[in-house]
């Protein structure tokens, strides 16, 4: 009986932490998202400058957790976050805002995906 028990404070404990995991993702894409949604918002208006330094200061917030996303993600996806944010960086860089706003976009659904994809769902699950 005494191993049931801790067999099922393993599972609790292993939940819990998926859990708290999948919440905090959550909350970190979602700055990310709004961040870079914001600098699209200031490059439409030509204020090039504050659009880099708002995708910049991402960047740096991605890098910040980025023990943390390679220990816990697949490195591919991580990997092709970081490329995003290069692409993204050197468009803003040549002020082309068609261009920009499509790598732009592409980084934001690569960002939505990977919190998508780590959420507790039947469709992941199966």
């Amino acid at each position: 009986m005494k191993r049931l028990w801790i067999a099922l404070a393993l599972l609790a404990a292993l939940l819990c932490g998926t859990l708290l995991h999948t919440w905090s993702l959550r909350g970190f894409t979602q700055g990310l998202s709004d961040a870079l949604d914001e600098a699209q918002t200031l490059a439409r208006a030509d204020r090039w400058e504050d659009a880099r330094s708002l995708t910049e200061e991402a960047l740096q917030t991605w890098r910040e957790r980025d023990v943390y996303l390679h220990v816990l993600l697949r490195h591919a996806d991580t990997d092709q976050i970081y490329a995003g944010f290069q692409e993204t960086l050197a468009l803003l860089e040549s002020q082309e805002y068609g261009e920009y706003a499509a790598a732009n976009a592409r980084l934001v659904t690569q960002i939505e995906l990977l919190s998508e994809a780590e959420q507790l769902t039947l469709k992941n699950v199966f």
